[in-house]
């Protein structure tokens, strides 16, 4: 994770932040970081929680948003090896240096790739050497075959188009190493069929993908998940789209013996921001849990 101490929203860099006035963007400091301590509080208290340090220096207002700064690739032996990103969003291109010495620092083995890729919020891990790549918005299909090539490993790649769900973590969750969630109405059927070959299928309306029931993050048997329920004006639409997809998560994670926990992350929703961009995984051991 990383503190948002460079956390800013002046460079409007995609269609959610376009859609708020610049005067409605402007985010609260002080409850950004009352906000971040409350998830990074609750992981902690189950992890081992990394810091990024912010370096002191401008023009790195998405940093806090780290699951875009790379992937450590689940299915080497060591685990040692990070593809950090080679970013696609101009504002973040200063991202890629800090990300690279800080897992060097740490024994990383960091690579770049010469093609534009925006991390583990646009690759995710399914089982074994097998994960789902999304490309066509921020990250490049190439970028997947030259993974495939350079750390023999199979991507499933997924073509994006809709603006607003401009990273996988969008429509796609691995629930467990076995069941995903996916929006499948927004990909063509042969990639849907081809993902069906390595994962069962949970299928989601884009409604709720549009609310954040994708952006999630996993910690043993708790869903993480962000939600302003409380800020919203009861009998709004905002509030009917987001009691929907907080029920249907809630049914979800019951067929299949989770908990839910959710965070009110709003001043990152000014970002165009939920809870899975605030988090990079360093290992998967919480797919190690067995549920049912």
């Amino acid at each position: 994770m990383n503190a948002p101490f460079s956390y800013d929203t002046g460079n409007a860099n995609n269609a959610w932040m376009s859609d708020i006035k610049d005067s409605e963007r402007v985010p609260d400091a002080q409850r950004a970081m009352v906000q971040f301590l409350g998830l990074y509080r609750y992981l902690a208290a189950e992890a081992l929680v990394y810091v990024l340090p912010t370096p002191r220096v401008h023009g790195l207002q998405d940093l806090p948003f780290t699951a875009n700064l790379g992937i450590v690739l689940e299915h080497l032996p060591d685990k040692n090896t990070v593809v950090v990103s080679n970013y696609m969003s101009e504002p973040r291109r200063g991202e890629t240096p800090v990300g690279v010495r800080f897992f060097e620092s740490m024994g990383y083995r960091a690579v770049v790739p010469q093609s534009r890729f925006e991390g583990e919020a646009e690759l995710k891990h399914l089982h074994d050497n097998v994960y789902v790549g999304g490309y066509g918005l921020r990250s490049e299909r190439r970028t997947y075959e030259w993974m495939e090539r350079a750390f023999d490993m199979k991507v499933v790649m997924l073509e994006q188009s809709d603006p607003y769900m401009y990273h996988l973590d969008c429509t796609i969750f691995p629930l467990t190493r076995k069941q995903t969630l996916v929006c499948t109405e927004l990909y063509r059927r042969d990639e849907i069929k081809e993902l069906e070959r390595h994962t069962e299928i949970i299928d989601v309306p884009v409604s709720v993908c549009y609310a954040g029931i994708c952006n999630s993050v996993r910690l043993n048997n708790i869903i993480l998940n962000a939600s302003h329920l409380h800020d919203l004006r009861r009998g709004s639409s905002e509030y009917a789209e987001e009691i929907a997809k907080n029920r249907l998560l809630e049914d979800i994670a019951s067929l299949l013996a989770f908990e839910v926990s959710y965070f009110n992350l709003s001043e990152y929703h000014k970002a165009g921001a939920l809870l899975s961009c605030m988090i990079m995984h360093l290992n998967r051991f919480s797919y190690c849990f067995q549920m049912i």
